[in-house]
């Protein structure tokens, strides 16, 4: 098989084109909280801004499911069929996808109707109450098509189709750029009409996922679902990391917000935002590239091709310590830039926000190794090495450094949280990586 299929003989070029609809689908898809973070914060003003960050950590949960559906089921499927078993794959691709769309029904249901203790349990004051609710009721009713957009993502690369998934993101993130700036701006629809144009933004990708799996005829598609307990768990195993770090950020979201708010207002928790959307979408190239190249490892895996699999990864880890340089220079370089899109100039969150961002982003420079370590184990059916990778980087290192660094060096402490979590997970992260090179063959 040629083109885009996964069963290639990768080089350095042909691994990056092949990884490249996936970096800027990830992109895009962290693109639509940013874009409406730049139309709320400019039309409705900072207090929205502050509003739609505090309702993040349930939309985080839910894309934290997805992604272990998705990353996690996307490596049983692509074994299986670097394994030659294609209808076991199928069966269970259909599964996962079902699974997931039950998932997001559930909580559509039960978040609107706790939608306002959550919100307050989440930090809202009176101040942030009304954008909060109105924000995350509509996102809620998305709720299934996030979850079918995260794994549609995922399962077109395995499909060999990455370049369908990064038109189908590319297409949901223009009609989100565009439908923020008429809600919000001529119709003046406020937040709701932010929440509105990203669930459609959402939904473009997962419907045009629906009817590619419905007709295309090929390697992946829709086949009468038969439910597989043991699939559905290794799955969750094996994706557990990549949910432990979307859970977390739902948790480290909800401290910095509760932190910020008590050191500076209202202004630090929209200055914190604005940081936090650099790290969504910095890091989202990063864990487009790890889900790009990832069904390749597990295909190979499948297949015993130790000699093509030690090339792969020994790409991967130069690429990316290359890129993680780059990042830190281009962040560092257009902080000021990247912050007066979200506030003017002169402001009080503007001035936080400079100062806060600077320090931010030195996390840059170990995220990517350790994101690429957890998902290199997951798509070597290595859960629990990529759990632990994921649980100590997030749960641990940065909650702790949340809670302990600002008591010593006050608000410092907040903003160099993430850098040095980072820097710590990079020791583990790479002791797994060398001591496991013979158990792997890479």
């Amino acid at each position: 098989m040629q083109g885009n299929s996964i069963n290639q003989d990768f080089k350095l070029f042909s691994l990056l084109r092949f990884a490249l609809p996936s970096m800027i689908m990830m992109v895009f898809m962290s693109l639509y909280s940013i874009i409406d973070g730049v139309f709320i914060s400019r039309f409705v003003g900072s207090d929205a801004l502050s509003a739609s960050n505090i309702i993040f950590p349930v939309i985080t949960v839910i894309i934290a499911v997805g992604i272990m559906l998705a990353t996690g089921g996307s490596a049983v499927v692509a074994r299986k069929m670097g394994e030659g078993r294609f209808q076991e794959a199928r069966s269970n691709f259909t599964m996962l996808v079902s699974v997931g769309v039950g998932f997001g029904l559930v909580v559509l249901l039960i978040g609107n109707i706790w939608i306002n203790p959550i919100v307050k349990v989440l930090g809202a004051t009176p101040r942030l109450l009304e954008d909060s609710i109105s924000y995350l009721s509509i996102l809620l009713y998305f709720a299934p098509m996030y979850m079918m957009q995260m794994l549609f993502q995922t399962f077109f690369v395995t499909a060999g189709v990455p370049q369908l998934g990064l038109g189908a993101t590319i297409a949901g993130g223009v009609a989100n750029a565009v439908l923020d700036f008429v809600f919000m701006g001529p119709m003046q629809m406020g937040v709701t009409g932010a929440a509105i144009a990203t669930g459609i933004g959402q939904a473009i990708p997962a419907v045009i996922g629906l009817f590619y799996f419905f007709l295309n005829r090929k390697e992946v598609y829709f086949v009468r679902p038969h439910f597989d307990g043991k699939v559905l768990k290794e799955s969750c195993m094996n994706g557990s990391s990549e949910m432990v770090s979307n859970l977390a950020t739902s948790v480290i979201t909800f401290l910095f917000n509760i932190i910020m708010l008590r050191l500076r207002g209202e202004e630090g928790v929209a200055a914190i935002t604005i940081a936090l959307y650099g790290q969504f979408m910095f890091n989202s190239l990063y864990m487009g590239y790890s889900m790009g190249v990832a069904p390749v490892i597990s295909f190979n895996y499948g297949r015993k091709n130790t000699t093509l699999m030690k090339r792969i990864i020994k790409i991967c880890v130069g690429f990316i310590a290359v890129s993680s340089i780059i990042m830190v220079a281009i962040s560092l370089l257009m902080n000021n830039l990247v912050v007066s899109i979200f506030s003017p100039k002169g402001s009080r969150t503007y001035e936080i926000a400079v100062a806060g961002c600077f320090l931010f982003s030195f996390n840059y420079l170990f995220s990517g190794i350790n994101i690429f370590s957890s998902s290199m184990f997951t798509a070597l059916s290595n859960g629990k090495i990529s759990a632990i990778i994921s649980f100590m980087r997030t749960f641990v290192f940065l909650i702790l450094s949340i809670l302990i660094m600002p008591i010593f060096i006050g608000e410092s402490g907040v903003w160099l949280s993430v850098p040095f979590a980072e820097f710590m997970t990079v020791f583990i992260a790479v002791s797994f990586l060398l001591s496991n090179r013979k158990k792997y063959h890479y």
